[in-house]
């Protein structure tokens, strides 16, 4: 039987112990930042049920949902007719009732539903799981990756909304960044837009096709809207609007004289204003906050505030985004329930970082120290200094004996651990044991206290 060449599936990855020192590096930032502003951890299943997640995402979307066959037979209750279409999207639902989670929000919205009767709202919860998606591999674009969402259902404030600022703020600091930009939009803006041209109905092919300035220019943009039914007037009252130029108090000016005859265009307007305000109050640290009309996110679920977070410091699409909805666990039965999220883009924010070499020293290494030993003396004589440096939570290691010193060294090398205690007879006699940088080179006698004291950070 020929062997089989080991591989994993396109868009996904493993990750080696070094990665995963550096990625819950990342993982511990957010999530710490979170906590610091009153958000609580969940977790939900990796498979929801297929009708959970179809038609959150628009159509879009729900192409990209990873189906799961039934178990065992998952043809036998198809009709023959329909099997003899040779179209799989008619039996869809009949082989497949359940799907890889897409994203991190919708699952959120079936568990409050589901757990309503137990939760105090306003309800913050953050999540930091993984999502899948049946995406065309490309860089950072990956079609298993995770998400690290933070959600607040049951509260209207825009003070959320000023929070989440901040929270991106300051994790984005935390991990280094010093040149990023928040861009906020309001979905209210973009309805107004739609309803000054009369064309409040094609508020969806408005918002995908505009949400594409970026990738296709202007002229993509205004080609893209013709096709989809909007006429040459259309686009001329809507240009001014999506060309914003200025600061974002002299856009907002702008944007309410364009929207002067929307009323919802308008609350739109005061609800960007209302974040503005609460951010002057408590100012960012690194973070440029940025008005962005042509900010869509072609996703159904937003009514209201919308996020994306873009490095400029590297070229990376979004590594955050998010925004308020207003009605999400209606589609679960409970009706009226507002709610405003972020997510944080945990995979591209890696690339980033490693791109940059912004990750600390320590996230290169697990171990701490490494006990030497020439023989099986040294190597019971080590163990009870073992103990005490894991006592005291320093990550520490004793290499079995019988190997040569050198190898131990090079072990100590190939794991980036900073620091080696050596015990041979001589300092078994004296007390004193061998502590060397393996940095620096350099090299102390030192008693097993004075070593644990040294490390002790």
């Amino acid at each position: 039987m020929a062997s089989i060449k080991p591989s994993v599936p396109k868009g996904t990855r493993d990750f080696s112990p070094t990665e995963m020192v550096k990625r819950n590096y990342i993982f511990d930032t957010i999530k710490s930042v979170f906590r610091k502003y009153g958000y609580q951890q969940i977790e939900t299943p990796t498979m929801e049920n297929l009708s959970t997640l179809t038609g959150k995402y628009g159509d879009e979307g729900d192409k990209l949902i990873f189906k799961v066959l039934n178990s065992g037979d998952y043809l036998a209750k198809v009709s023959p007719e329909k099997l003899t279409t040779h179209n799989s999207n008619l039996i869809t639902s009949e082989i497949s009732e359940k799907a890889l989670r897409y994203d991190l929000t919708v699952p959120f919205a079936r568990y409050v539903v589901q757990h309503q009767n137990e939760i105090t709202f306003p309800f913050k919860r953050f999540q930091v799981q993984p999502v899948w998606r049946a995406d065309r591999p490309q860089r950072g674009r990956y079609r298993e990756f995770y998400q690290c969402d933070a959600d607040v259902v049951g509260s209207d404030s825009l003070l959320n909304e000023a929070e989440f600022v901040m929270i991106y703020d300051e994790a984005l600091s935390k991990l280094g960044l010093k040149d990023f930009s928040i861009k906020i939009n309001n979905r209210k803006i973009l309805s107004g837009i739609a309803q000054i041209i009369d064309k409040a109905d094609n508020i969806i092919d408005l918002t995908v096709a505009i949400d594409k300035l970026d990738k296709i220019g202007l002229d993509g943009v205004i080609k893209e809207l013709l096709e989809r039914g909007f006429t040459e007037a259309d686009i001329e009252k809507i240009k001014p609007v999506i060309l914003l130029e200025g600061s974002n108090t002299e856009k907002l000016q702008s944007l309410r004289k364009a929207l002067a005859t929307s009323e919802i265009g308008l609350k739109g307007c005061d609800e960007i204003e209302t974040v503005f305000n609460y951010i002057k109050a408590s100012p960012l640290q690194t973070a440029k906050l940025e008005l962005d009309i042509t900010l869509a996110r072609g996703l159904n679920y937003y009514t209201g505030a919308i996020f994306e977070v873009k490095t400029n410091e590297a070229v990376m699409g979004s590594i955050g985004g998010g925004g308020r909805y207003d009605d999400l666990t209606g589609m679960f039965g409970l009706k009226d329930l507002t709610g405003v999220g972020i997510s944080f883009g945990a995979d591209r924010i890696y690339d980033v970082l490693e791109e940059l070499n912004l990750f600390p020293a320590s996230a290169n290494q697990s171990t701490q120290v490494l006990i030497c030993n020439f023989d099986q003396e040294g190597e019971l004589y080590g163990l009870p200094l073992l103990q005490q440096l894991r006592r005291q939570n320093i990550n520490a290691e004793l290499y079995p004996a019988g190997a040569k010193i050198k190898k131990q060294m090079e072990y100590a090398n190939n794991k980036n651990i900073p620091y080696t205690v050596v015990i041979g007879s001589d300092e078994i006699q004296s007390g004193l044991l061998s502590f060397k940088n393996m940095t620096t080179g350099e090299q102390e006698k030192l008693t097993a206290d004075q070593i644990v004291e040294r490390l002790v950070v």
